[in-house]
């Protein structure tokens, strides 16, 4: 999402930082974190409840509970909060699909009271701001409920998890971190509920990718304790940080990003073609052939070369020539956003470029803030706070994060060692678990108006050397980066996904 980041920016955008920010992470205020308590006894509530998913009535017990994972020494170290939903009467064999959000910071509350939990909160479907409460709670009939049963886990520091006070943050937040304490509460859940033979699905969405990655390799990759997966499901995928990574010298994003410029201007009007789908295609070709060529030129590029590429890039993405000249072919992100309709007095947004906002004045080079994060983050924490307080019965003083800064600002980007090097990309660590496994399988989703995890670098990420291509599913939706916002795109990803556990 936008350089390099090492933290949060506040929920898609407000941090400084050395990676690409992503999933839920944007522009936010947070109030102040309390500080930490000792653990308390684990809590768990639960409650009984019915409903009707993918047509079927389906009875099911709703259970939000406290994981305590402990130092070796045996102090409690941190709180997971996990809220599950299982079928009753339990069966041993059924799947289970663990699920989680991004950020790295953001709490399971976009998943859950979005697309997949049994209630899910009314928002308008077609991008226009959230306004003001009372936001319904509405019966979810696109919960995958019917198929699998459902984990939400919400990582340290997001949502009502937390780090115990005295413990030390690089403990828990980096990419190995996280990944080895969610695979901790993933086998945990496993033993506790007697589900070691069901089959097991395990993604999320944005981060929730990459994280999803980490813990397949850690769950997986355990010779003493390995836990067999059926599925990874990826939402709004980033696995390659080095396709979003603006840094002078690096012209891969440039040419990640130029399909979603192309399918930004489709969407409002600047640019025609005959559908979304044609037109991303036609911008992927000239990305990947013309478009690289001419960037990997640099200067050696000649002048009737520039003007060709030039000419064909303002008519893909609604920019005048005169201002690709300027920028030098190369317009990040940020500049699109404000440029596109410039003319119209509005920017576009980075999650979903949909939406449309309105800045304190048009001649700024980039926008004021993010109107596709703007437009829905307060139905979202309303919901979440009182679906779990008010309904199953969590008590705590703690704040919801649905964007902590905590994780982000702490955050550990290194695979290998000591401090993080000039490229990352976890997509290797699917290859090697879809090698390992013979009956894994990948689903892939992503919005065509997701500037935060371009579809093209997610294709790009997942189509390279080492990763077998009979076993991913591409599916991509007439929204953002989280498509479920649209009513139509989240009963379709409903049923691609439970068309995807049900083919296992």
């Amino acid at each position: 999402m936008t350089t390099r980041f090492l933290g949060l920016l506040a929920a898609a955008s407000t941090l400084a930082l050395t990676a690409p920010t992503i999933a839920q992470d944007a522009p936010k205020a947070e109030a102040t974190a309390k500080p930490a308590p000792a653990a308390p006894a684990p809590q768990v509530r639960t409650r009984d409840l019915s409903g009707t998913f993918g047509g079927r009535a389906i009875s099911y017990r709703a259970t939000i509970a406290d994981t305590i994972l402990e130092s070796d020494e045996g102090k409690a170290e941190a709180v997971i909060v996990t809220t599950s939903y299982v079928k009753t009467p339990a069966d041993p064999t059924r799947p289970v699909f663990f699920i989680y959000n991004g950020g790295p910071g953001s709490g399971s509350v976009w998943l859950q009271m979005g697309a997949f939990g049994p209630k899910r909160v009314a928002i308008p479907s077609d991008a226009r701001d959230d306004g003001a409460p009372p936001y319904p709670l509405l019966d979810n009939p696109d919960s995958l409920l019917d198929v699998a049963d459902l984990v939400f886990i919400d990582p340290p520091g997001t949502g009502f998890s937390y780090l115990t006070q005295g413990t030390d943050p690089k403990k828990y937040y980096g990419l190995k971190q996280d990944g080895r304490a969610i695979a901790k509460v993933i086998r945990r859940w496993i033993n506790d509920n007697g589900r070691w033979n069901s089959p097991k699905y395990l993604g999320g969405e944005s981060y929730g990718t990459t994280r999803t990655a980490m813990v397949a390799d850690e769950l997986e990759g355990s010779t003493y304790n390995d836990v067999g997966l059926n599925g990874l499901i990826l939402v709004s995928t980033i696995l390659d940080f080095g396709v979003e990574d603006t840094t002078p010298g690096n012209e891969m994003a440039y040419v990640m990003m130029l399909p979603n410029m192309a399918t930004a201007a489709y969407f409002h009007g600047k640019v025609q073609g005959a559908s979304v789908e044609a037109v991303a295609e036609e911008a992927r070709r000239f990305a990947i052939g013309p478009f690289a060529t001419a960037l990997l030129k640099g200067q050696d590029l000649p002048a009737e070369e520039r003007a060709a590429v030039r000419k064909e890039l303002s008519r893909l993405t609604g920019l005048s020539e005169t201002y690709l000249d300027q920028a030098d072919l190369r317009v990040t992100d940020q500049r699109f956003y404000k440029e596109l309709l410039r003319d119209r007095g509005l920017t576009v947004g980075r999650l979903d470029s949909r939406y449309t906002g309105r800045d304190y004045d048009n001649a700024g080079e980039t926008p004021d803030n993010d109107p596709s994060f703007y437009g829905i983050d307060a139905g979202y924490t309303a919901a979440i706070n009182s679906w779990a307080r008010e309904t199953l019965g969590y008590k705590t003083d703690r704040e919801y994060q649905s964007i902590g800064r905590e994780p982000g600002r702490n955050w550990d980007w290194s695979l290998e060692g000591p401090g993080r090097g000039s490229y990352l990309n976890v997509a290797p660590l699917i290859g090697k678990a879809l090698r390992q496994n013979s009956q894994l399988r990948v689903f892939n989703a992503q919005g065509w108006y997701d500037f935060a995890t371009p579809f093209f670098g997610a294709e790009y990420s997942l189509k390279r050397t080492g990763i077998p291509q009979d076993r991913l599913t591409f599916e991509y939706y007439d929204a953002g980066h989280m498509m479920y916002i649209r009513d139509e795109d989240r009963a379709k990803l409903s049923a691609d996904i439970r068309a995807f556990i049900r083919a296992r």
